[in-house]
């Protein structure tokens, strides 16, 4: 075999008289193949990539179209040049030649066609010049006469040849016979184009004239074959795939016995044969199969038009749409949207939402219009179905509904778990969720996302209940098998183009399933990640019939199928045996028993079958003369159609398109149990004025009366001749007004609902209806129209008319008197008129408060200003309803949400409760007349929902599932510096750091260097050069340093990290982190061991409570973008004994990990990232797989945590933040902290979370109160827990009790710890005894009698619970940088000086802080003399201090200058002390001279601010480093620049921290370009130099390394910036100081051996 390799294959062509086929592609090849033996003949390589090609009529030319807009003539029998012609520059992408093979046409990407003579060797003879866009087809007439073109716009044009006259008059073109037909525009292809899109995806198509077959090749790899001409839109096709991309050129050979199409991306050129009508209906087939057998083509859609013709019921309902213009999760995005609308807003005090809540009590409804087989009985005889976005388990016998209320729009499907304990749901959206719940406890199991879009329109349970199968209502109906507790998808497939109406699993096999829809039943097998599909066969010549609903024999072959036409189908695997006439009209339902099965139709008859389908046993009809008296209501019609069936508990369950559930008894009675409203929006409700009685009206054309007392039942129900959309009681109750959607209004007895009277005025919708109060004299009537007119009741005469209005009217409203009325309009105005004349009157604003009004349904004016939702431009509120005592005012709007607000609502965007429970729009609401119900009927989801009021004072604590406002509050959640310091922190990765002090310049290693004039002798006379530096081992053999391990570091991460100290192993062990490395300290040794694999900053650290689990640690690190890179944050987890490291786990949360939290079986992780989105990741840590993600919120979360007894419950805390998670399957979903329970508590910002048995769950707030809350609402407060933020909680595991930490001053009776009992009821206090003015707590952690405290100064304390003795284990700089640093002469000592105003003494030995100096001002260098007697220290503010060794006396000292001194020495004789300084001035000091530390002299003329100082041995010299990357060399103590490179050479230094200098120029690497090499120090024995970096590394090389790039070893460890670095006496140690991380490392030196 052989093909075309690289790039896109476009050219093909056909030779004229041969079975041959050429193609070129833009791997630059021309190819020529032999149809018959299916073989490349030959092929021959271009210059260019080729578009197209053509062979001249006599076969001997072949013209290549070339990209660069060049084109080649060859010989087709040798493959020689004839000529080559570039005239273009875009590329050449048709070409061909005239029929008499005279002329040869060229068209280009220039958009012009150019004409060449062939017989005069492709001589230009003509141009066509028409196009403004590139060529994409041409075809000759037969007589050569004329030229036809297709452009990239789309248009055709004609051109008479040769000269290319553009042809405007088509007259000349009558009767123009076309020698080939390639042009995708024109009559006779009219058809091949999609049926309603103008879009031409149609890349080639060719004609053969004789077979009256037009073939076509398109963007998707489809080849078809059409009826040629084909001139009639969405004309009729076979299909036929096999090229995977675009299909670039299809042309028929010569004889038409084949047809040859190339693919553009697959290279590859497909051989089909052509099988004419005769011998079998045009199908076409790969060649080599001779079987003829059609290529398994798809028929279009039109060709399966003579299937039976669609019910009206099933055609009805495929056309319902359920995309909606803006999905429920596109909430959030639109708010952040309007962000500034509120920012404007928010300067307004709001009202608080209202303490009062509702609760969902009843639902009257059922979604049997479009559902089926959505009824069940549950395990213990509730039934269970749905309707808007609610999943009901009704209990019939205590009439009392109970709901799953997870949805968040219209639910489309439910099944019942093969134990009938367990519901799923699927639901509309965007991102469309299955719900999987018990119906026991109404608790969410699962939720399973990601992979239906905008809706799920079935569900199915495996027999073995483990999977669940799921189809989308997208437009390929995708198929999805689930594991559904785990949240996994296993396989899916695209199910069919039409909708699919039902899914069922295979009982025996749970790999197999059936899908069934419109003209369509399939039945598919697992394979993998994907499903395979087979169609059903029916056998020859007839078509798929509608299928309806599915069910499984007693074999895993035999299914049964209930079609549209009333027949069941019964299959054995996928074929069809034998059909049952069963109903007439469609089987919507089937239900299979142990012994045979139950079917119901849309003829309202349920029959009982027997196990084969051969006998119906018994029928049911649904009448209301069967009615048995316990029912709930009436019903509408005799023979329902019937949408759902299922049997339990003796009874067969019904349920109808009605919206009606009805129990059938298997001797006959009816009993109905639940009833709403049918297809078409509920838009009228009115409540009777002293009864629990309301009324609705629907498009439906029904009217109702409903009982809304306990018995919750239909009372009455009339049929209208219309749909209506409004209606009223008068005030006496006796009367009911409803208008209809004609114009046209009724009065009707309420009782009886018999007609009194009835008025037809108008020809739009009745839009509201109103009686007057008191005696209700007077009916006012709104309508579209935009007119509302008043009659007077009694006389039944129009009185009045109201005009004036711009648009139609919404809303209608009386004042008590009677005599005003309010309107709102569709303008957004708000109106008055005087009754009954209708008046116009204008009423100021602040003036219509005043006026007592009988109702107010108004959506508009001042006093509901704040109703109107932030996203405002999307949705409306569409109705609302005060309550009859004036202060809660309730609305409904498009959103579905129903939403409570304090009356009146001043000021924009009030603050609420909200619900969900309807799925579109809330169409009405209303108080019923005693305010104890709110009732909402939902326009499409055509339900009636009863909302039970709960006032204030008298209600238990239930869960009240209202959501708070939409807009966080804009009272800010209070202040803290050191909670705003970290929320401000931005962490950056290492690899970014730039420099850390503002050096300038040239930096070493590109400095060009001159020659000094001692080099350039190839033979030195010389003396040989003394030692560059002074050593302290002479006569000894020098053992040069190899390695540098880590022993030692003084530091811990507190001032921004919290909770991130932990006892291991009973407390013997402690762990926490500095810098990147996690730190196991041993309490009894001091000694400490290291966790070094994470690259960056750890900033938070948690260890696994679970036994199997002991000693397991996750740390998380500062990390770049989240693009899965090296630098991306990533979280280790590891064992904390071996440091072995477990998993990796490479995050999604770019800038960093701040939070992370093990469960209660130790096997999955909680992480919360410094994203904006602050996202909120479960992983299972040891597969290192991410189960589920979420945003979390828009500001800083600071901790997240597990409940200490669940792997499914979280609670998250942070800015102005506190939400409860729970984890269902792959599926996160969240409940915001519910303050309301409580008078005035505000949502603060949250920083610290323990738990409590119960579900308690405490937080500890910015304020240093901390809230108690049960579930998620808060339940107390208890009161300045701390005085200042409570950083940090923990909760004991064995005993319960709590330990919480804080920011206090210590006091008597305070303490910055105290630990409480379970409740938080009672406390112990404990003082930390660090001295400090405030102590601030940021990790606290309970060991065995002993609490360990970690604090914002870096320290780290045991505290004894009995005697509360404090022990600090730990101690370091609280600020950084830590740019001082001196190790002693001759002591394993060193000492450091720091931002933090300290200067400290450290041992290595006993690794130990062994005494600490406050200076009260910031220090930046330190030195000791050199009999280590005396020490120096230079600070920020230019003042420099020396103390005295023995005593910490201060000897002298002395402020010359205004700014930071750098750096500090004394001289190797102890004579001169130099000060370094950042006003670029080496000071000279003369010690001899007593402590009164006058100025000898200075150097001059540095040219930038001193970064080292070092002395030459003899005293006589000083090397300054300055931050312009110039190092220089001063006498002492006269401060003479020495410019002699000679002298220079010459000197010994007593020591080098030079970073600057010939000797030194390996150090600086090729990343230096932002940042520097920072601090350096050469061993004591002369060989060895560390230097310290801005990316924190410290490196060890060999001195000295004049040669660039030097070789080294690197280690890591630090922050970013390493300040500065020494080795001690001795070269044992190297001590290196950190900036970021305010941390000191100890790095013990490994020699070579001997």
């Amino acid at each position: 075999m052989q093909g075309h390799c690289e790039g896109e294959l476009w050219a093909l062509a056909v030779h004229p008289t041969k079975p041959l086929a050429i193609t070129g592609s833009d791997d630059r090849s021309v190819r020529i193949w032999s149809l018959v033996d299916h073989a490349l003949i030959a092929r021959c390589n271009m210059e260019e990539p080729i578009r197209c090609a053509a062979v001249s009529t006599d076969g001997i030319h072949l013209a290549l179209g070339m990209k660069d807009g060049s084109f080649t003539v060859l010989r087709v029998r040798d493959m020689t040049e004839v000529v080559h012609i570039k005239d273009r520059k875009e590329a050449i992408h048709e070409l061909k030649y005239s029929p008499d093979g005279n002329f040869l046409a060229v068209g280009s990407n220039d958009s012009c066609v150019d004409i060449y003579g062939v017989v005069q060797r492709y001589k230009k003879v003509g141009e066509c010049l028409g196009s403004v866009t590139f060529i994409t087809h041409m075809d000759w007439s037969s007589d050569s006469k004329f030229l036809q073109t297709n452009d990239g716009s789309g248009k055709r044009m004609f051109y008479r040849m040769p000269a290319g006259k553009e042809i405007n008059n088509k007259e000349e073109l009558k009767g123009v016979q076309w020698a080939r037909w390639t042009c995708i525009t024109g009559n006779e292809v009219n058809g091949i184009g999609p049926k309603y899109s103008d879009v031409n995806e149609i890349n080639s198509v060719d004609a053969n004239y004789l077979g009256q077959v037009l073939v076509t090749a398109d963007d998707y790899g489809i080849v078809k074959l059409f009826r040629y001409p084909c001139p009639r839109k969405g004309a009729k096709f076979k299909k036929y795939l096999g090229h995977s991309a675009h299909v670039t050129s299809v042309r028929w050979s010569h004889d038409y016995q084949w047809i040859i199409s190339v693919g553009g991306a697959d290279h590859s050129v497909f051989q089909w044969k052509f099988i004419p009508d005769r011998k079998l209906k045009d199908a076409l087939h790969i060649a080599p199969q001779e079987s003829l057998m059609d290529s398994n083509s798809d028929e279009s859609d039109s060709e399966q038009s003579d299937v039976p013709e669609l019910d009206s019921e099933i055609e009805q309902e495929t056309q319902i749409t359920y995309r909606r213009q803006v999905y429920k999760e596109d909430l959030p995005q639109l708010k952040e949207q309007c962000k500034d609308k509120h920012r404007s807003a928010s300067t307004k005090r709001r009202e608080r939402a209202p303490v009062n809540s509702i609760r969902l009590h009843f639902v009257h409804g059922y979604r049997g219009y479009d559902c089926r087989s959505n009824l069940f009985y549950t395990q213990t005889g509730e039934i269970v179905y749905h309707v808007a976005a609610i999943g009901v388990v009704y209990n019939r016998q205590q009439n009392m509904q109970r709901f799953y209320l997870g949805h968040t729009d219209d639910i489309l499907c439910l099944a019942i778990h093969p134990l009938k304990d367990y519901i799923a749901t699927g639901q509309v959206g965007r991102d469309s969720t299955v719900h999987i719940w018990d119906c026991e406890t109404i608790k969410p199991l699962s939720v399973l996302k990601g992979h239906h879009q905008y809706g799920v329109c079935a569900v199915d349970f495996s027999a073995d209940g483990k999977r669940l199968a799921s189809v989308g209502i997208d437009d390929h109906h995708t198929v999805v098998l689930w594991d559904w507790k785990k949240g996994e998808k296993l396989s899916s497939v695209r199910g069919s183009k039409d909708k699919i109406f039902v899914v069922k699993i295979n009982p025996y096999m749970p790999d197999k399933l059936i899908t069934a829809g419109v003209k369509h039943m399939r039945f598919w097998r697992r394979a993998g990640g994907g499903l395979i599909g087979r169609k059903a066969c029916i056998g020859t010549g007839s078509k798929i019939d509608t299928m309806m609903c599915v069910v499984y024999g007693w074999t895993e072959e035999m299914s049964f199928s209930g079609t549209s036409t009333g027949d069941v189908f019964i299959w054995r695997d996928l074929f069809l045996m034998k059909t049952v006439k069963a109903h007439d009209g469609p089987v919507f339902s089937m239900h299979a028993l142990d012994k045979g099965f139950v079917t119901g139709g849309k003829d309202g008859v349920v029959a009982l079958w027997d196990d084969s389908f051969e006998r119906c046993l018994k029928t049911y009809a649904i009448k209301r003369s069967a009615l048995a008296p316990g029912s709930k209501g009436l019903l509408l019609e005799d023979n329902p159609s019937i949408r759902a069936i299922s049997l339990g508990h003796g009874h067969i369950l019904v349920g109808t398109k009605n919206g009606e559930i009805l129990e059938v008894d298997k001797s006959g009675p009816v009993t109905l149990l639940v009833q709403g409203h049918m297809e078409g929006e509920v838009w009228g409700l009115a409540t009777h004025p002293h009864l629990p009685i309301c009324a609705t009206v629907s498009d439906d054309k029904t009217l109702r009366i409903w009982d809304l007392s306990p018995s919750h039942c239909m009372l009455a129900v009339r049929k209208l001749k219309k749909g209506g959309r409004c209606c009223s009681f008068s005030p006496d109750g006796k009367a009911l007004a409803v208008g209809l959607n004609d114009g046209s209004f009724l009065i009707v007895n309420a009782d009886t609902l018999e007609d009194l009277v009835s008025f037809h005025h108008r020809k739009d919708v009745i839009s509201d209806i109103r009686f007057s109060p008191g005696t209700g004299k007077y009916l006012a009537v709104a309508s579209y129209d935009n007119f509302v007119d008043i009659y007077n009741v009694m006389s039944s005469k129009r009185v009045g008319v109201c005009k004036g209005s711009s648009s139609y009217i919404t809303h209608l409203d009386w004042d008590m008197r009677g005599k005003l009325l309010q309107l709102n309009t569709g303008a957004k105005e708000q109106l008055f008129f005087e009754a009954p004349r209708g008046k116009r009157q204008m009423i100021p604003v602040h003036e219509v408060e005043k006026i007592s009004w009988s109702s107010w349904t108004s959506v508009l004016g001042p006093s509901c200003e704040g109703i109107g939702p932030v996203i405002g431009e999307v949705s409306d509120v569409t109705t609302t309803s005060l309550s009859n005592d004036g202060k809660i005012l309730a609305t409904g709007d498009d959103f579905g949400f129903v939403k409570l607000f304090r009356y009146p609502v001043k000021g924009k965007f009030g603050k609420f409760k909200r619900y969900i429970a309807h799925s579109s729009h809330v169409t009405n609401v209303r108080w019923i007349h005693d305010d104890s119900l709110l009732v909402t009927v939902g326009g499409p989801d055509t339900s009636l929902m009863l909302w039970t009021h709960e006032v204030e004072g008298h209600r238990e604590m239930r869960q009240c599932d209202s959501e708070e406002s939409d807009i966080d509050s804009e009272e800010d959640g209070g202040y803290d510096s050191d909670v705003t310091k970290e929320n401000e922190m931005t962490y950056t990765i290492k690899a970014l750091s730039t420099n850390i002090r503002p050096t300038a310049g040239i930096k070493p290693h590109l400095q060009q260097k001159e020659l000094s004039l001692d080099e350039r002798p190839p033979v030195s006379r010389a003396l040989p050069h003394p030692e560059k530096l002074q050593t302290n081992n002479v006569g000894k053999k020098k053992r040069p340093i190899e390695d540098l391990v880590l022993e030692l570091v003084f530091g811990y991460r507190g001032k921004d990290c919290r909770n991130n100290v932990h006892y291991l192993n009973d407390g013997a062990d402690i762990l926490y982190h500095a810098a990147s490395v996690g730190i196991l300290y041993n309490v009894a040794t001091g000694s400490q061991s290291f966790y070094q694999e994470h690259t960056d900053d750890i900033l938070c650290l948690t260890i696994n409570q679970h036994p199997k689990f002991t000693n397991i640690v996750a740390t998380g690190q500062v990390g770049d973008a989240a693009d899965m890179s090296a630098s991306a944050p990533s979280i280790h987890v590891w064992d904390a004994m071996s440091k072995q490291t477990l998993s990796v786990l490479r995050c999604y949360h770019s800038k960093g990990v701040c939070s992370v939290s093990f469960s209660a079986t130790g096997k999955l992780l909680l992480s919360v990232g410094l994203d904006p989105e602050h996202t909120v990741t479960i992983w299972k840590w040891q597969e290192g797989a991410k189960i589920a993600s979420k945003v979390g919120h828009n500001q800083r979360i600071f901790v997240a945590e597990f409940r200490p007894d669940s792997d499914t419950q979280f609670v998250s805390v942070g800015v102005k933040h506190v939400r409860f998670w729970t984890l269902a399957g792959r599926a996160l979903l969240s409940k915001k902290g519910m303050l309301s329970s409580i008078e005035d508590a505000r949502m603060q910002t949250m920083l610290a979370v323990a738990f409590g048995a119960g579900n308690l769950t405490f937080t500890g707030t910015i304020s240093g109160d901390v809230c108690v809350w049960k579930d998620h609402i808060l339940s107390r407060i208890v009161a300045k827990a701390h005085n200042g933020p409570v950083f940090t909680m923990y909760t004991t595991l064995r005993d319960g009790l709590i330990v919480t930490g804080g920011k206090e001053r210590p006091s008597k009776e305070g303490g910055a710890v105290k630990l409480w009992d379970q409740e938080l009821k009672r406390c112990r206090a404990f003082r930390l005894e660090t001295g400090q003015t405030t102590d601030c707590v940021r990790s606290v952690c309970r060991g065995k009698g002993k609490i360990l405290v970690g604090t914002r100064n870096a320290e780290i304390i045991e505290v004894g619970e009995k005697n509360a003795a404090c022990n600090i284990l730990i101690n370091g700089h609280m600020d950084g940088p830590i740019w001082g640093l001196a190790t002693h002469p001759t002591r394993d000592f060193f000492l450091s000086a720091a931002e933090d105003g300290t200067v400290r003494l450290w041992d290595i030995v006993d690794k130990k802080m062994l005494n600490k100096v406050n200076l009260g001002h910031a220090a930046r260098t330190v030195c000791y003399s050199p009999e280590g007697d005396m020490v120096a220290i230079g600070m920020k503010n230019g003042e420099f201090i020396i103390l005295l060794v023995a005593s910490l006396k201060i000897w002298g000292k002395k402020r010359d200058r205004r700014s930071p001194i750098q750096d500090i020495r004394f001289s190797p004789d102890s004579h001169y002390l130099a000060v370094g300084s950042s006003e670029n001035a080496v000071d000279f000091y003369d010690l001899t001279l007593g402590p009164s530390l006058n100025r000898i002299s200075y150097c001059k003329d540095i040219p930038s601010f001193v970064l080292q100082i070092d002395f030459s041995a003899d005293s006589r010299y000083v090397q300054v480093s300055t931050g312009c990357y110039k190092r220089l060399v001063y006498e002492v103590p006269s401060g003479k620049l020495l410019t002699e490179q000679a002298v220079i050479d010459r000197v010994t230094w007593a020591s080098w921290t030079s970073v600057l200098g010939d000797e030194v120029v390996g150090i600086w690497s090729r990343h230096n370009e932002k940042s520097d090499v920072t601090c350096a120090s050469v061993s004591h024995s002369g060989i060895s130099l560390v230097t310290g970096d801005d990316f924190g590394m410290v490196k060890l090389f060999d001195f000295p390394c004049p040669e660039k790039f030097a070789k080294h070893k690197r280690f890591l460890g630090h922050s970013a910036h390493v300040t500065n670095i020494r080795f001690t006496s001795a070269d044992r140690y190297v001590v290196s100081a950190g900036g970021d991380d305010c941390s000191l490392f100890v790095w013990k030196c490994v020699h070579m051996p001997h």
